[in-house]
C-alpha cells in the first residue's frame, strides 16, 4: 500500500507489544508497491528495529511455515518471521494477518545492483531452497503448479470489457485507452502461454520448491555482500525454472546482464536449463500482472494513489528491454 491501512498507530503499538512481547515506542508507515500488504518499521525503546507486515487477501498459512522452515534448516538468506510470545508465526486481527521479521537494513535489488557476491550467494540460496525436502505436513498444504487457464480467462474479459464499454474513472480511461492501443500485443502474450502451457502439460517434469516471485524488488542487499530473499507470499511446487526465468527477465528493467547470469549460475551450480520452462514462465507472469492490475484498475480496488501506481506498472512492462521484449525473444530462440 502507497498509504496508511485503516488501523491507528496506537493500535498497531498496542498489537506488536500483546503479540510479540516488545516494548515498542515508534510504528513508521512504509509505502509498498503492493495493494494488499501494510508495512511498518518497528522500534522498541530499547532502539531495536523490526519489519511488520499486514497481509490481506491471498495470505496463506505457508507463506510464513515455508520460510520458517528453510531458515531452521540452515537456509539463512531466506528471511523467516519472528513467533509471537505464543509461537505462532502471525496472528489475524483488524482484518489482516500480521507478521513481524528482523529488520534489515539495506536496499532492495530494484534499488541498487547486486554485486558479483551476492550474485552468486543469491544463486546459492536458490540451489537450497530448489533441493529442499519439506515435511510431509507442510509440503502438502504448498500449492502445486498446475498450469490453470484462470489468469488467462481474467485477461480475455477484461479485453472484452474494455472492447464494449466506456471508462470516466481517470485511471480506468488512461487503462484502456493503453489496452486499445496494445491490443495485439497483449493477445499474443495470451495466445502463447496458453500454447507453452500444454506443452508443459505434456511434458514430464520435476517440481521442487519455489520462491515463485523472485524479483529485484523481494531480494534485500545489505552491508558487507549481505543478503535476504523476502515476500515469499505465494511459494509453490513447480519447475525450478519458475524461480529461474526472473534472471535476465527483464522485470523492472534489471537483471538483463549476462554477467549476472553468469555469476549467479557459478552459485547456483551446474542445472539444465528448460527453455520452454522458462518461456512458459515468463510469459504466465505477464498474463498474471494484466490480470491483476487490470482488475485492480477497472475493479476500482484501492486508493486513487494505489490504481495509479498500478497503471504505470501495467505500462512498464510493454517498454523496450522489459518482460514483453524479454518473453517474445526467449519464445523466438525455442527450437
Amino acid at each position: 500500500m502507497l498509504s496508511k491501512a485503516d488501523i491507528s498507530d496506537d493500535t498497531i503499538v498496542s498489537c506488536v507489544m500483546d503479540s510479540f512481547g516488545l516494548r515498542i515506542s515508534e510504528a513508521t508507515f512504509q509505502p509498498s508497491g503492493d495493494v494488499n500488504s501494510a508495512v511498518y518499521r518497528i522500534t522498541t525503546d530499547g532502539r531495536a528495529r523490526y519489519l511488520l507486515k499486514l497481509r490481506r487477501a491471498d495470505f496463506d498459512e505457508v507463506a510464513v511455515a515455508v520460510p520458517a522452515y528453510l531458515h531452521s534448516r540452515g537456509v539463512l538468506g531466506v528471511m523467516a518471521p519472528i513467533a509471537t510470545t505464543s509461537n505462532e508465526l502471525w496472528i489475524r486481527t483488524h482484518g489482516f494477518n500480521w507478521m513481524l521479521y528482523p529488520f534489515f537494513d539495506g536496499k532492495s535489488g530494484f534499488e541498487a545492483p547486486l554485486s558479483p557476491a551476492q550474485w552468486i550467494a543469491l544463486g546459492e540460496t536458490m540451489r537450497k531452497v530448489h533441493t529442499a525436502i519439506l515435511p510431509a505436513d507442510l509440503a502438502r498444504h504448498v500449492p502445486r503448479e498446475s498450469y490453470s487457464p484462470h489468469n488467462r480467462a481474467t485477461v480475455k474479459a477484461l479485453d472484452t470489457q474494455v472492447e464494449r464499454f466506456l471508462f470516466d474513472d481517470p485511471p480506468s480511461a488512461q487503462l484502456a485507452s493503453f489496452w486499445t492501443t496494445n491490443r495485439t500485443e497483449i493477445r499474443t502474450v495470451v495466445e502463447r502461454a496458453e500454447q507453452l502451457a500444454q506443452q508443459m502439460r505434456d511434458r514430464a517434469t520435476e517440481f521442487v520448491l519455489c520462491h515463485s516471485d523472485l524479483h529485484a524488488g523481494n531480494v534485500l542487499l545489505g552491508a558487507d555482500d549481505k543478503l535476504a530473499i523476502v515476500d515469499w507470499d505465494n511459494p509453490i511446487l513447480a519447475t525450478k525454472e519458475r524461480d529461474l526465468m526472473f534472471v535476465g527477465g527483464g522485470i523492472g528493467g534489471t537483471w538483463n546482464d549476462p554477467r549476472e547470469r553468469e555469476w549467479f549460475y557459478t552459485g547456483y551450480g551446474p542445472a539444465e536449463i528448460d527453455s520452454v520452462a522458462i518461456a512458459f514462465h515468463r510469459y504466465e507472469r505477464i498474463v498474471a500482472d494484466f490480470a491483476d492490475y487490470g482488475a485492480q484498475i477497472f475493479g476500482m480496488k484501492g486508493n486513487a494513489e494505489d490504481r495509479d501506481s498500478g497503471v504505470r506498472k501495467f505500462m512498464s512492462g510493454f517498454l523496450p528491454n522489459n518482460v514483453i521484449e524479454i518473453a517474445h525473444k526467449s519464445y523466438s530462440d525455442l527450437p
